[in-house]
């Protein structure tokens, strides 16, 4: 990635955002009553496995690719390390709840706004316990709200094979970033996609296999 790309692409990152209207995230959705109270993701929990993925970057149109790692160091935290596909280390966090900490980043990329995205996004991500207050359902999925700070989010948990297929965070009108998840055994999610809805920013992780 050449450095005159690395900085447009966060010249975008830093334009304004542009807002979505929509309504009630669940107002298509029907009540039900409460079948749990709480929920554990499965992804992202085995401390014994390097989470590898090969990762695609679009913002605004331009995109950028490397290889995302992701680590459970203990029971409260991840690190995530972001490095280009030759192997040069871009960003290296950890994560928890409530905290994080840049270990190291580079200068093109050291950007408070940018950070600030980009931890939510994995924070997100790496969520594992989620505490239930509402479910709700559709045709394909039972729908589960967990409350989030000032936002909400939405689990959604299909009624045929009971996996994780999409979390959306949201506040009380307008969804906010959406995630999407492939797993064939809802242990190990195969691909995630992480979509903004209110700037122009999509993340893609294929699982790398290595050869």
């Amino acid at each position: 990635m050449q450095k005159s790309t690395i900085q447009f692409l966060l010249i975008n990152c830093l334009l304004a955002l542009v807002l979505v209207s929509c309504g009630s995230v669940t107002k298509n959705y029907t009540p039900k009553k409460l079948d749990k109270t709480s929920y554990q993701v499965p992804y992202f929990t085995d401390s014994k496995t390097d989470y590898v993925y090969k990762a695609n970057i679009t913002v605004y149109g331009h995109e950028m690719s490397g290889i995302f790692i992701a680590k459970k160091i203990n029971d409260t935290t991840h690190r995530i390390v972001f490095t280009t596909e030759f192997g040069n280390k871009l960003l290296d966090f950890e994560i928890a709840e409530k905290t994080f900490k840049v270990n190291s980043i580079v200068s093109e990329l050291d950007r408070k706004i940018l950070i600030n995205t980009l931890t939510e996004d994995f924070r997100l991500l790496l969520k594992s316990d989620y505490l239930i207050q509402e479910q709700f359902e559709n045709e394909s999925d039972n729908i589960y709200k967990s409350a989030d700070g000032n936002r909400d989010n939405y689990l959604f948990i299909s009624k045929n094979g009971s996996k994780l297929e999409k979390v959306v965070n949201a506040s009380k009108t307008k969804e906010k970033i959406t995630l999407l998840f492939s797993s064939e055994n809802n242990i190990f999610a195969e691909k995630i996609q992480i979509i903004h809805q209110n700037i122009k920013l999509k993340i893609e992780l294929n699982y790398f296999k290595s050869e």
